[in-house]
């Protein structure tokens, strides 16, 4: 959030001293949330309000093919959940209050790996990745539900670049801020795939990588959602102290 400075005179007797006004901008950083496959926007609405009482504006959503419609899963394709993301980003982006500069994209599994594809179709300042998930390029408008996930694992084993994989070609030109969050026992995004993206950000101003000591891929006992929910707010809080402070 930027901060206004205005030269100021203060009169004092036959006084008139020279002085600097300081406040903080109308405008806040903004915040989007991107569920994983088979999830929804209700676990992301809880972290959401919490950071929003740090002074950020949030938007959480349901991806085609979940929450309300998911009798459609069957045959929601990457596109389309990529067209998805790119219409939540676009209606946050537009909101009166935020600051178009300071966006982050927060995403898990799934919607980790959506969220590094939108870096190159639109301006991020921050990105969040919970255990963010691989996907080969191939086969990029076929219905999800049906890729081969003994071939997905396969591939999520494999070590790979940036000339392999258009998500990982997206982190390798990203230049902001960037949170890793690993699951140290997943079962769906082995070790290989959270170094291939770390590996990727060759040129991000920072990048921070935590694993949550026991958690599974869905984080299924409270303490390790605790976990990651700690995390991810001390990191959304450096960023925008760190953003404020850089402004003044």
């Amino acid at each position: 959030m930027a901060t206004r400075s205005e030269s100021i005179e203060l009169p004092v007797e036959d006084e008139r001293l020279a002085g600097t006004l300081l406040t903080p901008d109308t405008q806040m950083p903004g915040l989007l949330f991107v569920h994983g496959w088979g999830g929804s926007q209700e676990r992301d609405l809880k972290r959401a309000r919490g950071i929003a009482g740090l002074g950020c504006v949030c938007l959480t959503f349901d991806m085609r093919g979940h929450g309300d419609t998911l009798a459609r899963q069957e045959g929601v394709t990457r596109e389309d959940n990529l067209r998805d993301l790119v219409a939540a980003y676009d209606l946050l982006a537009r909101h009166p209050a935020i600051d178009r500069d300071a966006i982050a994209v927060v995403g898990s599994s799934y919607g980790g790996y959506l969220a590094a594809l939108l870096t190159s179709l639109r301006p991020v300042k921050w990105l969040g990745l919970r255990v963010p998930a691989l996907y080969r390029d191939t086969e990029w408008n076929r219905p999800k539900r049906d890729l081969d996930r003994q071939d997905l694992q396969l591939y999520r084993h494999s070590p790979l670049t940036a000339a392999d994989n258009r998500a990982l070609a997206a982190c390798a030109a990203f230049r902001g801020d960037v949170l890793i969050v690993e699951s140290e026992h997943d079962q769906l995004i082995p070790h290989t795939t959270i170094m291939n993206y770390r590996s990727a950000f060759v040129r991000a101003h920072s990048l921070t990588h935590r694993i949550i000591d026991g958690a599974d891929h869905a984080l299924s006992e409270d303490i390790c959602q605790q976990a990651y929910t700690s995390i991810l707010v001390r990191w959304v809080t450096e960023m925008v102290i760190k953003s404020r402070v850089g402004s003044i």
